[in-house]
């Protein structure tokens, strides 16, 4: 099963390869990392989407609990959260046909980032189903590179 881990942690280097370290000790892929300071400079966040089962991931969590460095950690899998990726799209684009990526991107609320001769750069940020279906689209036009950043995630707020 797929878990998105939300994961506090102190903002001081090596605690990111301690965290991965003790991730991928076990045997599992990182599918998906993030990781950046929070509102409080001494606190990073990280959300890393690993592949487990239930018992593996439980020993994931209480391996991550140990360290001192890990001050809370929340499983948004089964929550009402938010999730965006960013990706960039390096896109073929013969000038007869660009119109027809523009207008593509613009349904998607993308953005062009860089026009060459024979390609466009397109930033899009969304959940993964948006993601995926902008690049099947931009498949049909030839992809030339695509670069993605890991998945962010906040749990939502019921009541503030």
């Amino acid at each position: 099963m797929r878990h998105i881990l939300s994961v506090l942690v102190d903002n001081k280097p090596g605690v990111l390869s301690r965290v991965t370290g003790l991730i991928s000790r076990r045997g599992f892929n990182i599918e998906s990392l993030s990781v950046g300071p929070t509102e409080d400079v001494t606190l990073s966040h990280l959300t890393a989407v690993v592949n487990a089962d239930d018992v593996a991931y439980e020993q994931i969590t209480k391996q991550l609990h140990k360290l001192i460095s890990v001050y809370k950690i929340t499983d948004l899998t089964d929550v009402d959260a938010i999730e965006r990726e960013l990706v960039l799209y390096k896109v073929n684009a013969v000038p007869e046909r660009r119109n027809e990526i523009i207008e593509i991107a613009n349904i998607f609320r993308a953005k062009i980032v860089d026009v060459g001769r024979t390609s466009l750069t397109i930033e899009a940020t969304g959940d993964e189903s948006k993601l995926k279906g902008l690049e099947d689209l931009f498949r049909a036009y030839g992809i030339k590179e695509i670069v993605r950043t890991g998945k962010i995630a906040l749990s939502r707020n019921s009541k503030d």
